[in-house]
């Protein structure tokens, strides 16, 4: 019976240790603060894959956070808040990160454009040069946080190649200056009665 009791006692109140309780607040703290402080820096910027960082900081904060209180209140109370914490801490990783998986899912598998932006693209390549006689076709989709653009524009058929090329590498330039596109393509046509292409996809 003594031993059965003994036994029970170790497992509802596990052995401390004061010394390593204290190192190992005091670490979490000065981690947390550290975080706090990178996620504050990051924000400042604009950049999507600083911002990113930021989040990323923000997130360490919280589970940090989490984690450091149900140690203590284990440590003050009893020894299963400390488990508890790790479970809530588990709930909170899946939950955030299926939310970002949410958010970005339509970036990774090439979103168009919404209209305002091809409106937008199609009035910059319109004005980009009087020659330019009709946009055959315009793309503009998702690449992670920004664009990917196709452009097709038609010139006269009496004019030369190199000023042809001059036009198509100009509007190619002005389009991936700016900051939203990854990379433009431009193709230049000389009518738009040309057959199709790209290969088609065949419909069952």
């Amino acid at each position: 019976m003594l031993h059965r009791g003994r036994a029970s006692e170790s497992f509802a109140q596990p052995d401390r240790n004061p010394t390593k309780e204290k190192w190992m607040i005091a670490i979490m703290v000065t981690a947390t603060v550290v975080k706090v402080g990178l996620m504050t820096y990051c924000r400042r910027f604009k950049n999507e894959i600083v911002r990113a960082y930021a989040q990323d900081h923000f997130f360490d904060v919280i589970t940090n956070s989490i984690g450091l209180a149900t140690a203590v209140l284990a440590i003050k109370f009893y020894w299963w808040l400390d488990p508890l914490g790790a479970v809530l801490i588990a709930l909170y990783t899946i939950s955030n990160w299926a939310k970002t998986v949410m958010e970005n899912v339509w970036s990774l598998i090439g979103k168009t454009a919404p209209p305002e932006y091809l409106a937008k693209i199609t009035y910059l390549c319109w004005n980009h040069d009087k020659e330019i006689k009709h946009i055959d076709t315009l793309r503009a989709y998702t690449f992670g946080s920004n664009y990917f653009v196709e452009v097709d524009i038609v010139v006269s058929e009496e004019m030369s190649l190199f000023q042809a090329h001059d036009i198509g590498e100009t509007l190619q330039d002005k389009l991936e200056k700016l900051p939203e596109i990854e990379r433009a393509f431009v193709h230049v046509d000389l009518n738009t009665t040309h057959k199709l292409e790209h290969k088609q996809l065949k419909v069952a």
